[in-house]
């Protein structure tokens, strides 16, 4: 097998990879929005405890903000970073003015960005209320008309139209909450799943190898499979199980990839630490044991219930799975483990392990990555093909070498060629080979290149470049040039957020290079970043001449204090980083070299610092507050660069900076509680500041000194306007004065804009500055600014590539000569109905193109969009066709929402590069979609609500990577032939398809994981389905004419089925032999009347048969231990149900109706039971069992007192006072 190339090295870190939760990402990820006294104590409280069990961050502003306080930009940015958002919509909802303005919010960022998800509840209120404001939502939008504009409250309207038309969950008075509860997290987790992907490098001739993996892996089978990748260092072992785990994670219930497993084990406490980081990852929870067999239980107890991806990266013979994870039988049977190694033998443990030999790369692929790196090209010139070959032949067909090499050589003289040549043709041993040839680039390098070498594989991997590049240049190590040597000769990369990136291999070396500096005394090297050095260095209290670069993160002395005595015989450290630990002390007079200084989450912070050389001072969520004496110090501080405070939550206003003239950057980002003014006008230097949802008001000083500035992050917060004379800082490049107020955006007064300007964003209700002096802009974004005029020659604008307008009239967009050709992405959300617009004929630069609200019946030229690969138009009533389309042949991503008068497309056959089409709610499509059987490339296709389709194409067979394929709603489908091929589908939805009557054979679909059919009313029959061996959901409810399904005991994978409605259905085969099965759902079967010994369904969570009125008994039903939910209300043919006290987990039990049912044995062993509903008869006997006569005798007096006095309310009389009957 060939192994996996990438054109830049692969990275590497000891990193746990699971939900975000876990992940150094976003402050909040779901953002839950309700009306308190409709839902608080009952349901919000249980759906917000369910989330932080599952260590998922959910915003609720009743516990985040103070009371009273309006929507603010604490608020607005737990808006902005939440990906999920659920509206608890309830009978009160509308009538809270914050309430309707945080989904107004919401609904905004949903428009504005990609990737945000709405999970709407509807709590005891019908969903059609909240759609069309009417019942209860009507009477409050009477009362808010009188006290708010027109404007505002039409946008709340608006906002409750489009979230009331998604598809979300009705909670009502019969149904169970616990069940929803379940849903929605499930939802929640998969959608994370989904975002938080593993980055890997730009892959060459991945996909064959991840293919072959998955198939080792045999995902439809109930046997926990053991993989094993192997290879030589540096053939992409880790490439390819990132690439792996990226693309099966998803059907895992959880999932863990954990990378320098070989480091992790080194450590004293090795193995205890890669069980917590397991045990973490998989219960999403910060979970530490303290020994190895406390590790192994609680895995058993608590992980292996699970259906999970485990990935261990890097795996060598110091890891044992017994001694780590425990025995694998204790696993699910549907768990996947994953392990990387250079050693075989490791993978002999486990009996019947795959293993996937990762080769060298064939000479053809080996000659093409070298010629990347070596020549920037594909292939090396004529003249060079002969030594090239020699190289490629040197590297016996290893990525990293051949990177490694090429990029050593790019750009150098033939004399260098042939010297390197014979030096590499000197390393005799393929083993050591990449270790030698990095040692070789290594030596070349200058020292001071070498030491920021040293430092990045040491202690830096992952770490952003600015604030480092300070140290580095107070050091005269020259950052700018020996970064950019270290990425020309591929020794470590700089990732899209600027972070510093190594594969292992460069990383071993580098520390390799500091360990030989004292193999017995690792405390006296001059980079020290493992727990046990860093404790040795500061309990010896040695002097240390040689200490250069310190990190103390002592996890395991978690009570320990640090003071100035550890530290004060450290002269020489430059770079002092301490995590999560209390220090105080004088530190004034010691460490006379520090330049660069983090505190990162310490409660307690030292007295004094010493700042006499400090260029980076960084206290992000540090407790410093106002009264801080190290604010004096800071006049000493004529050196500092770099000074960060975000979210230091107690600074109430801004610190006196005046006097550190040196200061390059500022970042006060989340310091909501900071108010009032900052002072700025000394900082000559100062090239950045971020000021994001602060409450700063002004920023005071002469600004015309800041001639350096070239960053101004000033979104959310409560600035007024910009000082006079910004104008003239013609080095200020992005300027954000974008808001998301809602209520009031501000009357900003802006004035005029340096012309050096290349990113601008704003939000404004005041005037628009003249943008036609803005040559240099790149990046201009519009959002409320209500009296926007773009100017009609905005065409001169010649290096545009990006125009976003949003929430602002769009009758500023004409008469416009033409839009700059130069730009790469155009959108237009949000802004009233769009009639008209100008030409796109120009714009032959242009990838993505968004347009929403589309009142035009053309977009003239856009047959001339040739560079387009994503296009999205929604909400386009009147468009009527798409002239032109047919030519787009870069188009990857197609989606037409809304068009109602659209009726037929061109040919798409044209094409071929198209991965996702979706036509949506695109009525008058009647048409065959002519040329689908030529987008070869296509994974995603959906008609959903397309109401005039009537068949589909007949040659979708040829669709061979057709993953999705969604018909939901199309409600005059008639047949769907075609589909039996699709070989590759793994998710079929053809819910709401009331016409169709049959479908064909699905057996051939190997690979469908998901099956839903619901509401297909005139569909008779389906065959295959007991044939699916990979199907894990089955979903039919509503299909009210089908008859048989056939046997499904062949389903081992099966883990939802839901036949609710399936009021013809006589009988279910086989469904006592799923043993994955945890969701059944089939209430309403009314012609069922007898059911299989269902005691095999171990793993039944969730049991509903309302309504199955000739079902006479349930066999089995004791035995499910593992039951939660039972809802079984109004089967009035049950007699019996057997001593149910062994269901140790349930907790929502239904039994209203059962009229011919004499009795419940067991309920009152029942603990986690909250409150079992049933008729009087058994309620009462129920009650006097659990809890005793007395008990029994005032929960009856209760419930009469509560009838008396409903009875005298509705009569007009005065309410009865309690105890009064």
């Amino acid at each position: 097998m060939e192994p996996i190339a990438s054109s830049s090295s692969s990275s590497s870190s000891s990193t746990c990879s699971t939900l975000p939760s876990l992940l150094p990402a976003r402050e909040y990820e779901v953002f839950l929005s309700f009306r308190g006294f409709d839902v608080r104590n009952t349901f919000s409280d249980h759906l917000y405890a369910s989330l932080s069990r599952s260590k998922i961050r959910a915003f609720r502003d009743e516990e985040e903000l103070p009371k009273g306080e309006e929507i603010s930009p604490s608020l607005i940015r737990a808006i902005g970073e939440s990906k999920i958002y659920i509206p608890i919509f309830s009978e009160n909802y509308a009538s809270s003015k914050w309430c309707l303005q945080e989904l107004a919010q919401m609904v905004e960022c949903c428009k504005r960005e990609k990737g945000h998800l709405f999970l709407p509840i509807f709590y005891l209120v019908d969903p059609r209320d909240v759609r069309h404001q009417q019942g209860p939502y009507e009477q409050a939008f009477e009362q808010h008309a009188q006290k708010h504009s027109s404007h505002t409250v039409q946008g709340w309207k608006e906002a409750l139209q489009v979230v009331g038309k998604m598809k979300g969950w009705h909670v009502t008075e019969s149904n169970g909450q616990g069940v929803v509860i379940n849903e929605v997290l499930s939802k929640i987790e998969l959608h994370l799943r989904r975002i938080y992907r593993l980055v890997t490098d730009e892959l060459v001739g991945i996909d064959t190898h991840v293919e072959e993996v998955v198939k080792l892996l045999n995902l439809g089978s109930n046997n926990p499979k053991v993989i094993g990748i192997h290879g030589m260092g540096g053939i992409g072992k880790t490439t390819l199980s990132k690439a792996v785990y990226n693309k099966i994670s998803a059907q895992f219930d959880r999932c863990c990839f954990l990378e320098g497993v070989k480091e992790t084990l080194t450590r004293n406490d090795g193995v205890i630490s890669l069980q917590n980081k397991i045990i973490s990852s998989i219960l999403r929870q910060d979970y530490q044991v303290e020994n190895m067999s406390e590790g192994i239980n609680v895995i058993k107890e608590r992980v292996c219930k699970h259906k999970l991806i485990l990935v261990l990266d890097d795996v060598d013979d110091k890891f044992e799975f017994d001694q780590i994870l425990g025995k694998l039988r204790d696993f699910s049977l549907e768990s996947r483990f994953i392990f990387t190694t250079r050693n075989k033998r490791v993978l002999d443990f486990f009996v019947g392990c795959k293993i996937y030999e990762v080769g060298e790369m064939s000479p053809h692929y080996s000659l093409k990555l070298f010629s990347k790196h070596a020549f920037r090209t594909d292939h090396p010139p004529k003249e060079d093909a002969v030594i090239s070959k020699e190289f490629v032949k040197v590297a016996a067909g290893l990525p990293l070498a051949l990177k490694v090499m090429g990029s050593l050589l790019f750009h150098r003289e033939r004399r260098f060629w042939e010297d390197k040549l014979k030096q590499f043709k000197g390393i005799l041993s393929l083993e050591s080979e990449v270790s030698k040839i990095m040692k070789i680039s290594y030596d070349e390098l200058t020292p001071t290149e070498k030491q920021i070498f040293l430092d990045i594989a040491c202690l830096f991997i992952g770490s952003k470049k600015e604030a480092l590049y300070n140290m580095w240049n107070a050091c005269s190590f020259h950052p700018e040039s020996g970064i950019n040597t270290l990425v020309d000769r591929s020794l470590m990369k700089l990732d899209e957020d600027n972070r510093f990136w190594m594969h292992d291999h460069i990383r071993d070396l580098g520390r390799a290079i500091v360990q030989e500096e004292d193999i017995r005394h690792p405390h006296r090297r001059s980079r020290i970043w493992s727990e046990k050095d860093a404790m040795d260095l500061l309990r010896n209290n040695e002097v240390n001449n040689r200490a250069e670069v310190l990190m103390v993160d002592m996890l395991r002395w978690k009570n320990e204090v640090l003071t100035e005595n550890e530290f004060k015989k450290l002269h020489w450290l430059r770079y002092l980083e301490v995590r999560k630990r209390s220090l105080t002390g004088d530190f004034s007079k010691i460490l006379p070299n520090l330049c660069m200084l983090r505190l990162y989450v310490c409660d307690s912070t030292p007295a004094n610092l010493n700042m006499k050389k400090l260029v980076v001072l960084d206290l992000e969520s540090c407790g410093v507050e106002d009264n801080w004496r190290g604010w004096k110090e800071m006049q000493l501080a004529q050196k500092l660069a770099v000074i960060n405070l975000r979210d230091c939550q107690e600074l109430t206003r801004a610190p006196d900076l005046s006097q550190c003239v040196s200061l390059e950057s500022i970042n006060i980002e989340g310091c909501s509680a900071m108010k009032g003014a900052l002072h700025i006008g000394n900082f000559k230097n100062l090239k950045t500041l971020k000021l994001v949802g602060t409450q700063i008001t002004e920023l005071t000083g002469d600004i015309r000194m800041l001639q350096k500035l070239e960053e101004i992050d000033a979104r959310h917060t409560d600035l007024r306007g910009l000082p006079a004379g910004i104008d003239s800082l013609t080095s200020l490049k992005t300027l954000n004065l974008a808001s998301e107020d809602e209520v009031t955006p501000h009357s900003m007064k802006v004035g005029r804009l340096p012309t050096s300007l290349k990113r601008l964003s704003i939000s404004s209700r005041g005037e628009i500055p003249n943008l036609l002096e803005l040559k240099e802009l790149e990046s201009l974004s519009f959002s409320r600014c209500y009296h926007l005029q773009i100017p009609e020659d905005i065409g001169e604008l010649v290096n545009l590539k990006e125009l976003i307008v949003w929430r602002s009239p769009l009758d500023a967009l004409f008469p416009l000569k033409a839009l700059p050709s130069s730009l790469t992405t155009l959108a237009v959300v949000d802004c009233g109905k769009l009639w008209r617009l100008p030409s796109l004929a120009n714009l032959n630069k242009l990838t993505a193109l968004n347009l929403k609200q589309l009142g035009a019946w053309e977009i003239r030229g856009l047959g001339e969009l040739r560079a387009l690969k994503t296009m999205e138009i929604t909400d386009a009533p009147n468009l009527n066709k798409l002239d032109g389309l047919e030519t787009l042949f870069h188009l990857t991503h197609l989606k037409l929402e809304g068009c109602g008068s659209l009726a037929k497309l061109p040919s798409l056959a044209n094409l071929i590069k198209l991965q996702r089409l979706e036509i949506i709610n695109c009525g008058q499509l009647k048409d065959k979609v002519t040329g689908l059987e030529r987008l070869v490339s296509l994974e995603h296709l959906s008609f959903e609500g397309c109401t005039s389709i009537r068949k589909l194409p007949t040659d979708m067979s040829k669709l061979r990577k057709l993953e999705h394929l969604n018909v939901r709603r199309c409600t005059k489908l008639m047949e769907a032939t075609g589909i039996e091929g699709l070989e590759s589908l793994r998710l079929l939805d053809m819910s709401g398809c009331s016409s169709i009557t049959k479908l064909g054979d699905l057996s051939g679909l190997k690979n469908l994981v998901e099956l839903h059919m619901k509401k297909c009313t005139k569909l008779t029959r389906v065959t295959g389905i007991d044939r699916l061996e990979t199907l894990r959901a089955l979903k039919m409810s509503g299909c009210r004419s089908i008859k048989q399904l056939g046997d499904l005991s062949g389903l081992e994978n099966l883990h939802t089925l839901d036949i609710s409605g399936c009021i013809e259905l006589t009988e279910v085969k086989g469904i006592e032999r799923l043993p994955s099965l945890e969701y059944l759902w089939m209430s309403d079967c009314r012609s069922i009347k007898e059911l299989g010994n269902l005691s095999g369904l171990r793993k039944l969570r969730q049991f509903h048969i309302r309504g199955c009125t000739e079902l006479t008994e349930v066999k089995g039903l004791e035995r499910l231990q593992s039951l939660e939910y039972l809802w079984m209300s109004d089967c009035r043919s049950i007699k019996e149900l057997g001593d149910l006290s062994r269901m140790k987990k349930l907790r929502e039990f239904d039994i209203r109706g059962c009229t011919q049912l004499a009795q419940v044995k067991g309920l009152e062993e029942l603990k986690w039971l909250w409150d079992p509903r049933m008729d009087k008869r058994l309620k009462v006997k129920y009650l006097w069992e659990r809890y005793g006569e007395r008990q029994v005798n005032r929960v009856v007096r209760f419930a009469h007192e509560k009838h008396l006095r409903r009875r005298h309310s509705r009569n007009g009389a005065q309410p009865l006072s309690p105890g009064k009957t």
